[in-house]
């Protein structure tokens, strides 16, 4: 009798191992899903991408319309304007609330104290753990940027440094045609149009990307077997 109950056992052991399996990774999925960033790290990868896939219609439009509100304002005035104006709007938002909750407090004769206390309580100061932490952060992108910087200039790969050129000899064409904040306004529109596209035609794009990356390899194989010393260093 005991052989028969341990076979009925096994498929619900085996059942529950399998419904074990980790979850795909992703922003939505458990918690381990990205334990090399840490917690935090992941948080602000996952807000950001919630952010510029419309998850929250709402935030994202808010974020969307107040940067791109900025950004054209910097495009028709010069900075100091457009902050000086923002700062005024703000000044003006929080002064007239601040008058208008103390006249009622006056009429009411209530106690309710300074509107905004709440947020004067917060404490917004800046540990020097974390200062050193993000300085730390910081530091190794700008490691890792002066050292592509240091091999493109002095042409350690041919192939790279002739890129670099001629990518700015074409932004040599773009910036006579827009200036930086145009390129911000148009980075900012692809930046939260792009990945929803891409969400929706996925396997379209990468179909059609897969081709153009194949065609591309195979001109960069051709031009780096017609260069001098490429196709010897390979062999190597």
């Amino acid at each position: 009798m005991a052989e028969p109950s341990a076979a009925t056992q096994s498929p619900s052991v085996s059942s529950s191992s399998s419904g074990a399996e980790p979850s795909a990774p992703g922003c939505g999925g458990s918690s381990g899903a990205c334990p090399a960033l840490g917690a935090k790290s992941c948080g602000s990868s996952c807000a950001v991408h919630d952010l510029i896939f419309w998850r929250d219609v709402k935030k994202t439009g808010f974020v969307f319309g107040t940067t791109l509100m900025v950004l054209l304002s910097l495009a028709a005035f010069s900075v100091i304007s457009v902050v000086s104006y923002l700062i005024l709007a703000l000044l003006s938002v929080t002064i007239s609330f601040r008058v208008y909750k103390s006249v009622i407090q006056a009429v009411q004769k209530s106690e309710e104290g300074h509107p905004f206390k709440t947020y004067l309580d917060v404490d917004i100061t800046l540990s020097s753990e974390a200062f050193h932490n993000y300085m730390n952060a910081a530091m190794v992108h700008v490691n890792k940027a002066l050292k592509l910087l240091i091999r493109l200039f002095l042409v350690e790969d041919l192939v790279d440094s002739l890129k670099l050129a001629v990518f700015m000899w074409l932004m040599t064409y773009v910036g006579a045609v827009f200036n930086g904040i145009t390129l911000l306004i148009l980075a900012e529109l692809l930046i939260f149009s792009v990945p929803i596209v891409y969400e929706k035609y996925k396997t379209q794009i990468d179909h059609y990307v897969g081709i153009a990356r194949d065609q591309t390899k195979s001109i960069v194989e051709k031009i780096q077997a017609k260069l001098p010393g490429i196709a010897k260093k390979k062999a190597e």
